[in-house]
């Protein structure tokens, strides 16, 4: 999900960085290991490709608002616009940093970061990229009048210039250890300035994209599907398929009947209900990977009964995770009091992961602590409403799991179901949080550094929809954005992680792994939440 990133200054020898130092530093978190306390083993890949295949089908719960990089924030967008789209640098389906369109990323000082450009990468329309391109892709970002999802990872920048007709310059105002990082989510797209000029406010939704990556768009069949088509032009290795078609189907039931009768090859997000059906029934293979996600009660509203810590304390207390995590999450996920996962701690030194997780929000049920709370802050009776979905039984079942732990509280929670299609909005529509208390999130780590998701708590965050502010965790927020050095850092992400728990800010609930089916005809598909900025669909061919 997209961050903000406020910045503080750093002494100058502390904060010298250099690209391959930031790479080892975003080292990526084991791989092939079972999920904690989860029913299910972790598969580092599928098999690759044996060949090339003329075309897939992928399911995706809905269809993407925009093809817009710069409103690329969800799923839905992310799933197609990664093969068409591709950033200055690139996560790695191992979930670490390697070059994209830029072949080198340099740190000459705390404050400056140099891209120099591959050469003769060309777009989808022909043109070739300069850093001209480069200059306008992330200077859409940065223009407030564009509402960019992404602006907020722009925060700290001084300056974007062309220092070379292959070369980018970026200015910071501070130091800041996030920026890097977020050149190779949808932060760091690049596409013809000639094209997107040439679309205007159509940019996005109809027409080319005139990026540059495997695939360039084809039809899109407004409320069923859109269609890539391999881009033979493709400065890397070539797509495996000629063709990938994204079917739109909103009920969990229907894309899991388009699998199992292979009307669909496959796809991610696949229901939780639906996982024995698809590993019994023998139609192809579902695979769990690290799916850097945890699974929250998003609190959006703090000035209602949950503005007080102890309604949120008592609804935690009387949550029941582990039977969430056999429904919701078909057995799949695994009980948790933490916000962020431990395998984006994975890099961290023991004594940090140990500071990190110690003493955390309690997962263990206890009714009676949770009446006593409520009671004592005066809130028995009162109403909350919680949103819920039919995108799947893990949104779902989690706001049925929410109400029945508010009624055994003396809390009243009401349900209002809101549209699959809809429910994007909650992430970027303040009306359409109007009369929402709380949300089910699944929230996905865009980098692999704790702070994507504990920045979201600082004054005025992105996702602080309910409005929390604190000087204290803004400093610490601030201090952690400017460290350059990841085990220093990672002790003030520590001290944040303890300080969201302690409030409560969202509730945590579970970790979740990425699973992805794929039928017999397919395979190459990565397993990790790579997919959402990495060209996977390059990758998918055929399986023999």
């Amino acid at each position: 999900m997209p961050p903000t990133a406020p910045r503080r200054r750093l002494p100058l020898a502390a904060a010298l960085l250099s690209a391959v130092a930031l790479v080892a530093a975003c080292s990526g978190p084991p791989h092939g290991e079972a999920s904690g306390d989860s029913a299910v083993k972790l598969s580092a890949s599928t098999p690759p490709a044996a060949g090339e295949i003329d075309s897939f089908t992928w399911a995706t719960y809905a269809e993407p608002p925009t093809l817009d990089y710069i409103q690329a924030f969800d799923y839905p967008q992310n799933t197609v616009l990664a093969n068409v789209c591709e950033s200055l640098m690139r996560w790695t389906p191992q979930l670490t940093l390697a070059p994209g369109l830029a072949e080198k990323a340099s740190n000459p000082d705390p404050t400056t970061w140099v891209y120099d450009l591959r050469a003769g990468v060309h777009f989808h329309d022909g043109s070739v990229m300069t850093a001209d391109d480069v200059v306008y892709s992330l200077g859409r970002q940065l223009n407030p009048d564009n509402a960019a999802a992404w602006n907020q990872v722009f925060q700290n920048v001084d300056s974007l210039t062309r220092t070379g007709p292959l070369q980018v310059t970026v200015k910071l105002k501070q130091p800041d250890s996030q920026f890097p990082q977020y050149m190779a989510t949808a932060a760091g797209v690049v596409a013809a300035k000639a094209g997107v000029e040439a679309a205007g406010k159509d940019y996005g939704t109809t027409g080319s994209l005139d990026c540059t990556g495997p695939f360039k768009l084809g039809a899109w069949a407004k409320g069923q599907s859109i269609e890539l088509q391999r881009f033979d032009g493709y400065w890397g290795t070539k797509a495996k398929a000629k063709k990938a078609v994204f079917s739109f189907l909103t009920d969990a039931s229907a894309r899991t009947n388009a699998m199992l009768t292979g009307d669909v090859d496959g796809g991610y997000l696949i229901p939780t209900e639906s996982y024995d059906r698809l590993r019994k029934n023998g139609p192809g293979t579902l695979y769990f990977g690290e799916g850097l996600s945890t699974v929250n009660v998003n609190v959006t509203n703090l000035h209602g009964p949950l503005g007080d810590v102890r309604v949120r304390q008592a609804l935690s207390l009387a949550l029941d995770r582990s039977g969430f995590v056999r429904t919701g999450l078909g057995g799949a996920g695994t009980v948790t009091g933490s916000l962020t996962t431990r395998a984006v701690w994975a890099g961290a030194p023991e004594d940090v992961r140990k500071a990190a997780f110690d003493g955390l929000t309690p997962t263990a049920q206890d009714i009676d602590k949770a009446k006593a709370l409520v009671k004592e802050a005066g809130a028995n009776g009162k109403p909350l409403v919680m949103a819920t979905s039919t995108i799947g039984q893990d949104v779902s079942l989690l706001a049925t799991a929410v109400q029945a732990a508010g009624s055994k509280i003396g809390l009243d929670v009401q349900l209002k179901t809101i549209a699959p299609n809809a429910f994007t909005a909650l992430f970027t529509d303040p009306k359409a949080r109007e009369g929402i208390d709380m949300f089910p999130e699944t929230y996905y780590d865009s980098v692999t550094d704790p702070l994507d998701l504990l920045v979201n708590f600082r004054t005025g965050a992105y996702q602080n929809f309910g409005g929390y502010s604190d000087k204290a965790y803004d400093d610490l927020v601030e201090q952690a954005t400017a460290e350059y050095d990841p085990a220093k850092r990672g002790a003030i992400e520590a001290k944040l992680q303890q300080a969201a728990s302690q409030q409560l800010l969202w509730i945590p609930v579970a970790e979740w792994p990425t699973a992805v089916f794929l039928n017999k005809r397919i395979t190459g598909a990565p397993t990790t939440i790579s997919y959402m900025y990495y060209p996977w669909a390059a990758d998918v061919g055929a399986a023999r």
